[in-house]
């Protein structure tokens, strides 16, 4: 059985850091693609970050570049999320998800491509 599960949320000031955490059980994240996605209170889940299963460079949502950075530890079987820079329209639930296929480029960005998802670590950014 796949599990992934978040950590690392919490609340912060406009211009703070956290890092996100997402570690997986039953699957290797070498083997997967795996992303970041938010959830904004009312709004869809939207696309942040991936890393290809193929390996790569990133791919990060516009609205991120230049302050969050997704990677990943093999060894830990870890995946992560650097934010900095945290404006008030970051906060959200973050999710962890992971597909055993290599998605194609049309749909990484796309929820409803990836099997596995964590449970979520809410991210308040406020003064």
């Amino acid at each position: 059985q796949v599990q992934v599960e978040e950590s690392g949320g919490g609340a912060v000031q406009p211009g703070g850091s956290l890092r996100l955490s997402c570690v997986a059980s039953g699957r290797s994240l070498s083997t997967s693609t795996a992303a970041w996605f938010r959830q904004a209170p009312g709004k869809e889940r939207e696309f942040v970050a991936v890393i290809r299963r193929r390996g790569g460079s990133p791919i990060v949502a516009n609205f991120v570049k230049g302050r969050f950075t997704i990677s990943k530890d093999n060894a830990k079987n870890t995946l992560y999320l650097q934010m900095n820079n945290l404006e008030p329209e970051d906060t959200a639930v973050y999710y962890c998800a992971a597909d055993a296929t290599d998605l194609i480029t049309s749909r990484l960005r796309d929820a409803r491509a990836y099997e596995y998802w964590g449970q979520g670590t809410r991210v308040t950014v406020s003064s």
